[in-house]
This record gives structure tokens, sequence and C-alpha cells, in this order.
């Protein structure tokens, strides 16, 4: 009977092992990394800027969206603006309503590229036309389905520039609307942020999103623009800022004039065609941001199905669920902070769920983007 008593023994010690673990790691990621995203900068009354600055819009097909969300770009409060709209290959009425804005806006300037089959129109090339056509130093760059949630954006997004830092890191959430499919994408919108903002404050920036993003035109034609990406349809935010952003020339802002809202994807469909455009450029990161971006769902995963595993066979289960209450506290009291800081504050409910099933959810999108490798992806 020991014989069989002796193995059993050895495996529910290993498993309990492997379970604490896992669980330091989920506590280290929210404790060293995702805490950091809590932190808003307290604006300085009084002070304006006047640094000037190019905020920079690509578009095609985005007339609806040009007309609705464009006016709240063109009517910040800040002193030396121009925004600068890359019309590309549109094929709907967008070159009327930006004619019609030009005529009401002077900051507006608009460059329309026409289609050539001899030319591979991708999102790249009319971001680098754009920043070339660009009168300013500092470049805000933003899409045209995206609103500012102040009239001080521009204002608080470059306040995170100074003579050190290139990079100036924003948070793009989406809009708020009924249903389980804009729940899931804006709390995987929120906890993408929670990544990206708590590595880059305490060093380790890797990405940015192009709905709410800035830095410096020189840095930019200085690195040969999109330099070895330049081939790849997507990575115009992410790959620029992994190639390029160090802890010591790259800041956040997370003040809650500095936000902006995107309109989301309004399918399962368009969701699953977003998110693997993205894992497509994920391979290209630099070789220690993939280990940390892959430790803490691996671990996560290993996590509850270790905890359940060790409530049905551990004669020890009491200490199991101590140490998993400790860490489902911690990570519920960080979690709903960060959604009180990023004002996503509706999702809390939802969040356990989230936490349980993304891991697998996103590593179907990393295999698929792996599979269609090479795939033209759309444009935007």
């Amino acid at each position: 009977m020991n014989m069989f008593v002796l193995p059993h023994t050895i495996i529910t010690t290993t498993l309990s092992a492997l379970f604490c673990l896992v669980a330091l790691i989920q506590l280290f990621y929210y404790l060293w990394f995702y805490r950091r995203t809590i932190t808003q900068e307290v604006p300085r009354k009084g002070r304006k800027r006047s640094t000037p600055v190019s905020v920079i819009i690509c578009a095609r097909n985005e007339a609806e969206n040009l007309e609705a969300f464009l006016p709240s770009v063109l009517e910040q409060e800040y002193k030396n603006f121009e925004v600068v709209v890359i019309n590309d290959c549109s094929d709907d009425n967008s070159e009327e309503v930006l004619n019609s804005l030009s005529k009401k806006y002077s900051n507006l300037r608009v460059t329309t590229i026409h289609k050539d089959i001899s030319l591979r129109h991708s999102k790249k090339m009319a971001l680098f036309i754009g920043i070339k056509a660009a009168r300013h130093e500092l470049l805000l760059m933003t899409d045209a389905d995206c609103q500012p949630v102040s009239p001080g954006w521009i204002e608080s997004v470059t306040s995170g520039f100074s003579n050190k830092s290139d990079f100036v890191l924003g948070y793009g959430g989406y809009l708020r609307q009924p249903g389980l499919l804009n729940r899931y994408i804006r709390l995987d919108t929120m906890f993408i942020a929670m990544q990206y903002i708590g590595m880059a404050r305490a060093g380790l920036p890797y990405m940015g999103v192009g709905r709410n993003l800035a830095y410096k035109k020189s840095l930019f034609f200085e690195n040969r623009g999109f330099g070895p990406h330049l081939n790849l349809q997507s990575g115009d935010d992410d790959l620029f800022v992994n190639a390029l952003a160090k802890g010591s020339n790259c800041n956040v802002i997370t003040s809650r004039d500095s936000f902006t809202r995107s309109v989301p994807p309004g399918s399962w469909n368009m969701f699953i065609k977003q998110k693997t455009r993205h894992f497509s450029t994920s391979a290209y990161y630099r070789g220690a941001t993939k280990f940390l971006l892959g430790l803490e769902p691996i671990s996560r995963v290993l996590f509850y199905s270790l905890f359940i595993v060790l409530m049905i066979n551990s004669p020890a289960w009491q200490l199991t669920l101590i140490l998993f209450g400790i860490v489902f506290i911690v990570k519920s009291v960080i979690t709903t902070l960060a959604q009180n800081s990023l004002q996503e504050k509706d999702l809390l409910l939802f969040s356990p769920l989230f936490d349980v099933v993304s891991p697998i959810i996103n590593a179907l999108f990393l295999l698929k983007a792996r599979r269609n490798r090479y795939r033209d992806y759309e444009w935007k």
C-alpha cells in the first residue's frame, strides 16, 4: 500500500509547490507592473504649453467618423497645433467631408493619396506621407474613428514630452455600448493597457497604440521611418515603439484628459480579424518582451488549473484556498483601481471571467496569426 501512497504524496507536493510558484508569479506581475497603471498625473494649474504639435490622422473610407469625431480634434484648447489628415484612397465621400471641414477650420490640412496599382497602399505609407507633411517636431497620432475625451487632450498628452523623452504613450479605450462583445473588447483593451503602461513605467516600454501615441519627428527620420518592419502591414505603432523606446526616452500619461475613445468592432468576426492582425506583429518583439508577455498568461492558466486539481485531491486544501484567496484579492483590488483610473468602471463583475478565459482565447488568436503570418491584412 505504501508503494501507491508515496507517488501520490510526491505528485501532490510537486503540484502544491508549482501552485505556490505560479501564485507568486501572478502576484509579481500585479504588484510590480500592473499597479503602476493606477498612477495618474496631477494637472499643473495655470501652466499651458505652447510647443507646436502636429496631429496625424490616416483615414480610408471614414467619412462618417471624420464628420462625427474630427471636430473634437480640431477644436482642442491648445495654442499652436495643426491636424494633418491623410485621405488614403477613399472611395466614399471623405473628400467632400474634409473639404467642408477645411472651410471651417484653418488648422486642418488634408493630403489625398490616389489609387496607384504600382504602389502597395498601406497605413504605414499613409503615415509616412503625413509625417513628412507635418510642420512640427512633436507628432501626436490618433485614428479617424477616435474621439478625445477632453478639449485638453493635446495639452495633456504632450505634457509628457521633455528634452529626454522621445515617446509619450497614452490610453486609447473604446466607446461603451451594450452587449457582451463590447465588454470583452473593452476589458481586453484595458488589460493590454495595464501591461504596456505598467511595463513602460517600470522601465521596459514595448508598445503603444496608434489611437493615442506621440513621438518626435526627428526620431522617426533618424531611424529610417518604420525601418525593417516597413514591409509588414501592421506594426506602425507597437513595432515602432518596441524597436526604439527605452526606459530613458519614454513617458506615459494617464491623466483623464489624455484619453481617447474609439468606435469598437461591431461584430465578433471584425474583432477576430483585428486581434489576429495585432498578434501578427508580436513575433517581432524583443526576446525579453516576448518572455514577459508569455509568462503571465501561462502562469495564470496554471494558477486556475492547479487550484481546481488541488482543491479536489490535496489533503491541505485549506492552504490552497487561502493562497488562492490572497492572490484573487490582490488581483481584484488592482484591477478595480485600474478600471477606475482608466474610466472603465462598469467592467468589474465581468473581470473574473475574462481573467480565466482570455489566455485561452488569445492563444487561439496567436496560433491563427502565426498560421497567417504572411497574409496581407486589411489596411486598418
